[in-house]
């Protein structure tokens, strides 16, 4: 292909319309139609059962919390609860399911008819609407050996079933139209509202590095928003936020240049490549006839009562979009510092921090700042920092009670995370609690005075900001343990 238009040319030109289906592995404890554990990672094939492989004389079983979880995810999304669902077999060939079809839901989802507000970083509402949110199981793991890791070029594949039959719920959209040259971004905040939904729901782990959530991203281009829909892509498992926004981008780049050219778009599934934000051609897209959908004759449908709808709803906690804007209003933050808490997954443990007793100012300093510095140098999240919330509390209280200054407190953090002890501890084995003692604080301006003749004589002179210096060095002569409040009165009263 020729040099590719500019984005902003392409967003020009053409009107842009998304489209996403999202996956979210559910996290039960067994997979969707049997016992087999649903664990990450493990020895190859390890955690399957006879359903699990599709062997002959093997009988499903629909897995009762997954029916819960998917009901919590349609009810977050403001979709209608079926009262009757099936299950049916979508068949083609599958090498990563030894039965040879998947057991998914085509004409009866268990949710559908949904919407879910989409914020921008600007603050600009996209409302989405969603189709429908089905039940399915997800298939095994291909690993190609030789070449560069993928089918072509590959020497042989291997099949690891330990994911097979894991439990899936997938959400699909109706069209996203009116997104223009925002499209990638709209894209990627959507999948990131779904992704906190999930663990809001605590449904999921939900961690796009694990493939937990994996988004189809479909795109086409149209001369404007009144002539029909263009020829849809669909780019397979993308599974991170940067990626879906260069997925997004490359494909209207592509099909904008392509058109430009009185070329067509071929309706067919790519795969995205994460080394320059590229896609290829996978294989032309099948529609829902090419499948051969037909009831699963193994299950019988799922008809979740209304009352156990009710209950479910009435469970339901404070989604993430009530919670933020809650908790900006409350803790008077703007709109950068909320997205940079929010960035940072750092909201709810800062949440957790202000209920044990820290000012919010005190509990997003910390844990952004020194706790965040730790977490990124040792590579784990905030949630696995060796420090809690009733930590950081207490520390922000020996603060408040005046016992530590900003200085000393980070110190006494430092120990904490070191696995010292809580910073109560941390700071009284280590004496780093601030020095009080009016006869030790005279003794010490006293050495400063002393040893600073020339800046006495600027206060006396009339010039009380050069006091400053005297407090520093007396902070100096007591390692920093001085109230420098106090320290200052004190010069002053002298002088």
């Amino acid at each position: 292909m020729s040099q590719l238009l500019e984005f902003d040319e392409v967003a020009q030109r053409f009107d842009p319309v998304l489209g996403i289906e999202v996956h979210v592995e559910l996290g039960t404890k067994t997979k969707m139609f049997d016992g087999a554990p649903n664990e990450f990672g493990g020895a190859p094939n390890a955690h399957v059962t006879p359903s699990s492989l599709g062997l002959p004389g093997s009988l499903p079983v629909v897995n009762r919390k997954a029916v819960e979880y998917a009901i919590k995810i349609g009810l977050a999304l403001n979709c209608s609860i079926a009262e009757s669902c099936r299950f049916a077999r979508k068949n083609y060939f599958y090498p990563d399911l030894t039965k040879n079809f998947q057991t998914s839901q085509f004409d009866e989802p268990i949710a559908f008819d949904g919407w879910v507000d989409v914020k921008l970083d600007d603050g600009e509402t996209v409302r989405v609407e969603i189709e429908r949110a089905h039940m399915e199981e997800d298939a095994g793991k291909n690993s190609h050996v030789g070449g560069n890791g993928r089918i072509q070029g590959a020497d042989y594949s291997l099949v690891d079933y330990n994911r097979a039959g894991v439990p899936l719920v997938e959400i699909v959209t109706r069209p996203i139209p009116n997104v223009g040259d925002r499209a990638p971004e709209v894209a990627a905040a959507y999948v990131r509202t779904l992704r906190d939904i999930f663990r809001a729901l605590d449904v999921s782990e939900a961690r796009m590095e694990r493939g937990n959530v994996r988004a189809d991203i479909n795109i086409s281009l149209r001369d404007s928003p009144e002539s029909p829909l263009g020829t849809r892509t669909e780019t397979k498992n993308v599974n991170s936020f940067t990626a879906i926004e260069q997925a997004v981008t490359y494909e209207m780049r592509r099909q904008g240049t392509i058109l430009s050219q009185g070329g067509t778009i071929v309706q067919e599934t790519r795969h995205f490549h994460d080394e320059d934000g590229s896609t290829s051609a996978g294989r032309e897209k099948s529609d829902a006839e090419d499948y051969r959908y037909f009831p699963e004759p193994d299950l019988v449908p799922v008809a979740p009562s209304r009352e156990w709808v009710e209950e479910i709803r009435a469970s339901l906690p404070e989604l993430p979009h009530a919670k933020r804007d809650r908790l900006q209003k409350e803790w008077g933050l703007s709109d950068l510092e909320l997205r940079d808490l929010v960035n940072a997954q750092a909201l709810d443990i800062v949440e957790e921090t202000v209920k044990a007793g820290a000012t919010p100012q005190a509990a997003r300093k910390w844990w952004s700042g020194v706790i965040a510095r730790y977490c990124n140098e040792q590579g784990i999240t905030l949630d696995e920092a060796p420090v809690t919330a009733a930590d950081i509390a207490e520390l922000d209280g020996l603060v408040q009670s005046g016992k530590l200054n900003d200085k000393l407190a980070r110190q006494a953090l430092e120990g904490t995370l070191a696995g010292e002890g809580t910073p109560a501890h941390v700071a009284a084995t280590r004496g780093l609690e601030i020095v009080s003692d009016d006869s030790a604080l005279e003794k010490a301006v006293d050495e400063a005075m002393a040893a600073h003749p020339d800046v006495v004589e600027k206060i006396r002179g009339g010039k009380t900001q050069a006091a400053g210096a005297l407090v520093g060095a007396v902070m100096k002569l007591t390692r920093g343990q001085a109230d420098a409040a106090k320290v200052r009165e004190i010069i002053l009263s002298r002088i």
